[in-house]
């Protein structure tokens, strides 16, 4: 199952495509008893899609046979046992893709020309993803972070390690030397190259950087690059060699602390709005401001959901989840509007916002 979301990816993902092209959404749970009924509603909103290929007289046969082929091999590729929040399934003639995400999305079945890519944009600002760099004098890992998940990442020909011929670690082992190690030639142009490497990945995928390694390590891959000036950096060295657990464990706390700071900068802004009358708060008021392209920072509280009706009328009218014609993730299409017109979208601890209504902004004009 797919978790990374790319700014390439999500272009291709939506990229026009014949009719239909079919997205199913289903919430899914991380534990017991809430996950026991996920295999049931997941087959059965297979079923309905299924059931609406069948009966939408725009589908050809063959296209039909071909997108339920699709679909059975998605269902196939999904792993329960180590669901999250959502799950997203695309299927079109010729291509499936699965996404796992760790943002509840509302069950739902949608046949276009194009995929449903709104829950996957929301999904991935909620997480806010981050790079991790670990830094050795002989390896440099590189590690994806997002929500309080981290994964070795091979972006970019990471990982990088040094040959034989360019490093005796046991040599240094024996003299206790391992400071002059970074003051060799040949780490240092080994660490140039993997800032090199980390410029590139970037340039693609501009998300926060956290770098770690010893002392040493950190101030000769400053001295030879970029990078490190605007990452932040964890002093703790052996994480180059180790697995995705002891990574997290030691950059969690900097990243706890980086949270709470930029929760209370959201809020800062938002009270320097009021008096300056770009404030927008309350679902029909900002959704009114977003498709208008006037909100430039969005706050949301993470687990904030209200379902409405949009009946062309001025605003917005509430409405039951299920109810026909319900537009069940208005906060995600909110996002995504939002990051379309280049708005910084912060999610917050719920309560933060306090009689906001779960949602505010700091607009334009």
């Amino acid at each position: 199952m797919e978790h990374a979301l790319s700014p390439a990816t999500l272009a291709e993902l939506r990229r026009p495509r014949p009719y239909p092209a079919v997205s199913v959404l289903t919430p899914t749970h991380r534990r017991e008893p809430y996950n026991t009924q996920d295999p049931v509603r997941l087959r059965n909103v297979v079923a309905e899609a299924k059931k609406k290929l069948e009966a939408d007289p725009a589908v050809t046969r063959e296209r039909r046979v071909a997108v339920v082929q699709e679909l059975d091999r998605a269902l196939a590729e999904v792993d329960l046992a180590h669901a999250e929040d959502g799950l997203v399934i695309f299927a079109a003639p010729g291509e499936h893709q699965v996404w796992s995400l760790a943002r509840e999305v509302p069950e739902r079945v949608v046949l276009s020309d194009t995929f449903l890519t709104r829950n996957l944009v929301s999904a991935q600002a909620a997480e806010r993803p981050f790079w991790v760099l670990s830094v050795s004098a002989d390896r440099v890992t590189l590690w994806r972070g997002a929500g309080d998940r981290i994964v070795e990442d091979r972006s970019g020909g990471f990982p990088l390690a040094r040959g034989r011929e360019n490093f005796d670690a046991e040599r240094q082992e024996r003299i206790g030397d391992l400071p002059s190690t970074f003051r060799d030639e040949d780490t240092r142009h080994f660490l140039r190259e993997a800032d090199t490497a980390m410029t590139k990945v970037l340039r693609e995928q501009p998300h926060p950087l956290y770098i770690t390694g010893e002392d040493a390590a950190l101030s000769l891959l400053d001295e030879v690059g970029g990078v490190a000036g605007g990452a932040v950096q964890v002093r703790h060295g052996g994480l180059a060699q180790s697995g995705p657990e002891a990574v997290w464990q030691a950059v969690k706390p900097v990243l706890d602390a980086q949270a709470r700071r930029d929760t209370a900068a959201v809020a800062r802004e938002l009270d320097s709005a009021r008096g300056h009358r770009t404030f927008a708060a309350g679902v029909d008021e900002v959704w009114h401001s977003a498709r208008e392209g006037r909100v430039r920072l969005l706050a949301v509280e993470e687990n904030y959901r209200v379902t409405v009706r949009d009946e062309g009328v001025d605003h917005l009218v509430p409405a039951v989840s299920g109810d026909l014609d319900a537009r069940e993730d208005i906060v995600d299409e909110i996002v995504e509007q939002c990051l379309e017109t280049g708005a910084d979208v912060r999610f917050v601890p719920d309560g933060t916002l306090g009689d906001e209504a779960g949602i505010a902004g700091v607009l334009r004009y």
